[in-house]
């Protein structure tokens, strides 16, 4: 999941503080082909000492000093504001270029501030940065609603609009950013009278509210389930020993959060069926307050898409999205669940079978959505001879990491160089910092920014897997470039006092995923911060992440990453050949459960009364009728914890499969037939990573591919052999 944000300011999340010298390796990649297997850590390097030419930023702010530092960036652009306004009668390009300056420094340090609620480990330097987002975006909306600023950026834009001799002296980027900040404020309702705009502010101010508080839920939510070891069985030993205990009437509990470590394995692994749908529904209805924090959002923005003159949130939200409008969302999804429902009922069989013959299953005339997780892996463990714990085993977190990023270095012409721990500027000490350079000229590498990658649970830490991109890149008045930060928050097993941390291979693909994010925000190379790296329209935003997925499925890159982490040995062609064969097992339930939630999402934001919906019941009913699963007389809100839709996905979760098409397409044209091309690699990175936003995302598909993309390829990924579907 790439996480942006909603207001003025707010493109992910990080930053960082210190110049030091860095001893860095410049590999000399190979120029073009290498689809055999490549030795990732023993190829050739030059060694060469390079500063980084941007410190990283200091993560010792106290909840003092965030309040006071986001009041004096408040107070800048409201001078800002004030400026733009006061300067209609001699308003011109140059005003405008003014504003992007502003925007363009603000972006880092005000995203930084608010950032700190999801990872740091201080309640008060947290409920701060909570503050900071509530005191942004009130300035936020309030500053986009100023009529005042919005007739000078108007008059502008009319300027150019209608001189041609003008318009040739503006590079292509400037003329859209003078467009899509007109267009800003035109959304934002400055062609209604003041009381609808009164009406848009107060609406927008609710909504913020309510999105901070719904978030700020998910991360300090600390709900668990106190099991015996009995209703543990089948859960792996190195788990459950990490479970906090506790002792009553001679009987052991053994205490499961929520967070992905604890809970995934319950859901795969216990045998007992009652343990999986505790858990599983415990799961869904945690938060209780959140479920109605969604409901009365959705109701806000219905209002909110009327009071601007739509007929629904989902017009109002797709007008600027790829897809266009809901039409065409509908087509598509309904168009991919018509294709892969009967793939769905066949593997849905499949696993009843599977379920009869087993003797402590319940109820086996029907499959439950708890059941899922535990039969599935039941089937790659018998067909497949996929055993999630022993392939962990050739995961280990520490040579993953290398091998993952020794992937991408030699795709990409990159070069990571991980900052001692003596010298790294980070908020918690588990934290790992990177600078990154880019070596298209190894003589003379050039700085690309900074990453940092947190990678373990702790309490109060945001709980799902997220790239946090905060700092953009942009060249600066004087000419001069500002390099970009970002950060991969995940929630990865701790290390044992047995074992090393080890991922599943589901999460070196989340980890390559939240990567390809990561890239993208580094790669970018445009003139102003609000069209760096991810800043692209939000249903080809996971395009980027997901084409990386395909490393974590190909034989050779396979064999490159793994290494036990006791014998050191790469996984075996077996091995290799069984877990590839799992690819697409159940591929068609798990896309139908996609298709439950992109429905969801698409009903709440296209009913013209959501204040009549019973959200329960459909979010009941539809995973029923789309995903196949049972609901068991189970009620559950498991949106109350959907921080998509509180997370800028709000009629826009279509987009992880609507992505898929793209990715789909880019991965079997350019790198299928030869995954480590460098050639192929810097020729995708230069033209929709570096771009971000800077062009329309279909014009870049159709310079990298050469024609119109096509759902070809993604309908072969999801096994469906006659025809594409409608983009």
């Amino acid at each position: 999941m790439k996480h942006l944000a909603v207001h003025k300011y707010k493109v992910g999340v990080i930053a960082a503080g210190l110049v030091v010298s860095y001893k860095i390796f410049a590999y000399r990649a190979a120029s073009s082909s290498s689809s055999n297997v490549i030795n990732l850590t023993n190829m050739a390097k030059t060694p060469i000492t390079l500063k980084p030419p941007q410190a990283p930023l200091h993560w010792d702010h106290t909840p003092e000093q965030i309040l006071a530092e986001t009041d004096k960036y408040i107070s800048t652009s409201q001078e800002v504001d004030d400026w733009v306004a006061n300067s209609f009668a001699t308003a011109n390009v140059d005003t405008i270029k003014k504003i992007a300056a502003s925007e363009n420094e603000q972006y880092l340090p005000l995203c930084q501030l608010s950032f700190y609620q999801h990872i740091s480990d201080n309640q008060d330097v947290r409920n701060a940065s909570t503050v900071s987002e509530e005191k942004i975006d009130k300035f936020s909306i309030e500053s986009n609603l100023r009529e005042d600023v919005f007739k000078t950026v108007n008059k502008v834009f009319k300027q150019v609009q209608e001189d041609s001799e003008l318009q040739k002296t503006l590079d292509p980027e400037f003329r859209r950013l003078l467009e899509k900040l007109n267009l800003g404020y035109v959304r934002s309702g400055l062609d209604l009278s003041q009381e609808k705009r009164d009406q848009v502010k107060s609406l927008k101010q609710e909504l913020s509210t309510i999105s901070i508080k719904f978030n700020k839920n998910l991360g300090e939510e600390t709900e668990h389930i106190w099991f015996t070891t009995e209703e543990l069985k089948g859960v792996p030993e190195s788990v459950v020993e990490q479970f906090e205990t506790k002792n009553e009437n001679d009987v052991t509990y053994h205490k499961m959060t929520y967070k992905y470590p604890d809970l995934f394995p319950v859901l795969k692994y216990a045998v007992n069926p009652a343990t999986r749908q505790r858990a599983f529904v415990g799961d869904q209805n945690k938060i209780p307050e959140n479920s109605g924090l969604l409901v009365k959002a959705v109701n806000l923005r219905n209002e909110l898409a009327k009071v601007l003159g739509y007929d629904t949130y989902a017009d109002y939200i797709l007008e600027v999205k790829m897809a266009k409008n809901s039409k065409n969302v509908f087509e598509f999804l309904d168009d991919v669940r018509e294709k892969l429902r009967p793939l769905g009922e066949k593997e849905l069989q499949r696993m009843l079978t599977l379920k009869a013959n087993d003797p402590n299953a319940v109820d086996k005339e029907n499959y439950y959505v708890w059941d899922h997780r535990y039969y599935d892996n039941k089937l790659l463990e018998s067909e497949y001879k996929v055993d999630e714990q022993k392939l962990a085993e050739y995961f280990p977190m520490e040579s993953t990491i290398e091998k993952m990023l020794a992937i991408y270095e030699h795709l990409f012409n990159l070069q990571f160089q991980q900052v001692d721990d003596s010298e790294k500027q980070v908020w918690h000490p588990d934290v790992k910092q990177f600078s990154v350079w880019k070596i298209d000229n190894p003589d003379s590498p050039e700085f690309v920014g900074w990453i940092y990658f947190d990678l373990h649970p702790r309490e109060g830490k945001y709980g799902h897997a997220a790239n946090f991109g905060i700092g953009p890149s942009y060249i600066k008045e004087d000419g001069s470039k500002n390099y970009p930060v970002t950060a991969l928050v995940c929630n990865f097993s701790k290390p044992s006092k047995d074992k090393p941390s080890l991922l599943k291979h589901n999460e070196v693909t989340t980890f390559f995923h939240e990567l390809g994010h990561g890239i993208h925000d580094l790669i970018g190379q445009t003139r102003y911060a609000r069209f760096h790296g991810t800043s692209v329209a939000r249903d080809f935003v996971e395009c980027p992440s997901q084409i990386l997925e395909y490393w974590t499925w190909t034989r050779n890159q396979l064999k490159s990453l793994s290494q036990h982490y006791k014998t050191g040995e790469a996984l075996s062609d077996e091995l290799i050949d069984s877990l590839v064969k799992s690819k697409h097992v159940n591929g068609a339930i798990f896309n139908l459960r996609q298709l439950h939630f992109g429905l969801f999402d698409m009903k709440l934001h296209t009913a013209k009364e959501p204040e009549s919906l019973d959200v329960t019941k459909l979010w009941n009913e539809l995973r029923e009728e789309v995903a196949l699963v049972k609901n068991g007389e189970q009620i559950t809100k498991g949106y109350g914890s959907f921080g998509h839709l509180m997370g800028g996905y709000a009629a826009g979760y279509y987009g992880y499969l609507y992505s898929q098409v793209f990715a789909s397409d880019i991965y079997y044209t350019f790198f299928k037939a030869d995954p480590m091309s460098t050639a192929q690699g810097i020729k995708y990175r230069d033209i929709i990573l570096a771009r971000g936003g800077s062009r329309e995302e279909l014009d870049n598909l159709k310079e990298l591919l050469g024609r119109e993309p096509t759902s070809d390829a993604f309908m072969t990924e999801l096994g469906v052999e006659n025809g594409a579907s409608k983009l």
